[in-house]
């Protein structure tokens, strides 16, 4: 095969920008086709990330299938949903198809270190400085342990565009992220809620080792409103909600501090941009309603593991990667992103989302309906 020719030192047919799911999956599944593979990772593996832990059932056969043993992890199956509003309601549902907990401190290790065995070179604690076309036509890219040369170059690498990218500020409504693991009994182990407060919600479900994951998004604007003092902006808006006033007031914290990220914004880039191939929230940050962030970037993986076998192979040119890409993109997440911009506008405020959530609960097959958009189809 055409692909299997750059294997001299520094010099990969594939480079991958970012050790995240969509990353490491699409590592993984190039190194089953024999293709070579580079990675570059900021942060040192393992390590904690922002993320509400919760992951569609869509993705289970897909990791099992790439060698992940998760049957043997003993992981909660998560089937129940509950949401609140700020004013004490309730809305219990089924989840159809559901999911399972599995922090990202247990998920991405396991991922790197099943990279590791067949055979993808992963550079972690590793900073990309530069990526950029030479005069062959490959790319080059440049970071903290060296330039490598590379025909292809893919970028995963999450929310935080790197600085080479140059992309425009944006001046839209931005958010903050905040996660916490904590030791609590008052949830079901296969139950995930979701409890509404002004200006954002937070997500309470369990992942491994008899840790649940709590982690809530907030409008910038409610810190900024509490002197940027985390706790007192929680004791003085999230507290307000008396499921969630419960859960920190009554549960064991088990970190030292809240991981915390900053400057979210919910907005759709670009499948490419020259000379990325953009994956993940890398393409456009997924608002957590659209159902499942972690699956898609997955999904994506899928596609573009799918399409670079046959460009290496000469099938089709780079440009025809772009659009080819481009397109099975948009099929696969664009209704489930605009589902996801609709519900965001519903969530997080007082009056509006407690009426909405009776009204679900009396419309039963309305509530299954919406949840059914959330949640894409196995892959």
């Amino acid at each position: 095969m055409k692909y299997s020719c750059m294997q001299h030192k520094n010099k990969y047919p594939c480079a991958i920008v970012g050790g995240g799911l969509a990353g490491l999956c699409l590592a993984i599944q190039l190194a089953d086709k024999g293709i070579k593979v580079v990675l570059f990772e900021k942060n040192t593996f393992p390590f904690h990330k922002v993320c509400g832990e919760y992951i569609s059932m869509e993705s289970w056969d897909f990791l099992c299938t790439m060698g992940l043993p998760l049957q043997e992890l003993n992981l909660p199956k998560i089937n129940q949903l509950g949401i609140s509003s700020q004013k004490g309601f309730m809305l219990n549902t089924h989840l159809p198809l559901g999911g399972f907990g599995m922090s990202r401190f247990s998920l991405d290790n396991c991922l790197c270190e099943l990279a590791k065995k067949k055979g993808v070179a992963i550079y972690d604690n590793c900073k990309v400085f530069d990526v950029k076309k030479n005069n062959k036509n490959e790319s080059e890219v440049h970071t903290s342990k060296g330039i490598y040369t590379t025909r292809i170059v893919c970028g995963a690498y999450g929310k935080y565009s790197p600085s080479f990218m140059k992309e425009e500020k944006n001046k839209s409504l931005n958010y903050i992220g905040v996660k916490y693991h904590i030791n609590t009994k008052k949830i079901p182990d296969n139950k995930i809620e979701l409890h509404n407060f002004k200006g954002g919600y937070c997500g309470i479900s369990k992942v491994d080792k008899e840790t649940h994951c709590l982690c809530y998004l907030t409008d910038s604007t409610n810190l900024k409103n509490n002197a940027n003092d985390l706790k007192k902006m929680e004791q003085n808006v999230l507290y307000k909600n008396p499921f969630l006033e419960s859960y920190f007031t009554q549960s064991t914290f088990l970190f030292n501090a809240p991981l915390i990220i900053s400057n979210i914004y919910f907005t759709k880039k670009n499948t490419y941009q020259n000379p990325l191939f953009l994956l993940g929230d890398a393409a456009g940050s997924i608002t957590p309603l659209c159902g499942n962030g972690m699956s898609m970037a997955m999904r994506a993986s899928k596609i573009m593991a799918s399409l670079l076998p046959q460009y290496f192979d000469g099938a089709f040119s780079e440009e025809a990667l772009q659009k080819q890409y481009h397109a099975l993109w948009n099929q696969n997440f664009n209704t489930r992103i605009t589902a996801g911009y609709y519900l965001q506008f519903l969530f997080g405020k007082n009056n509006t989302t407690h009426y909405a959530l009776q009204v679900l609960n009396k419309t039963p097959y309305i509530t299954k309906k919406i949840i059914s958009l959330t949640h894409g189809t196995s892959f």
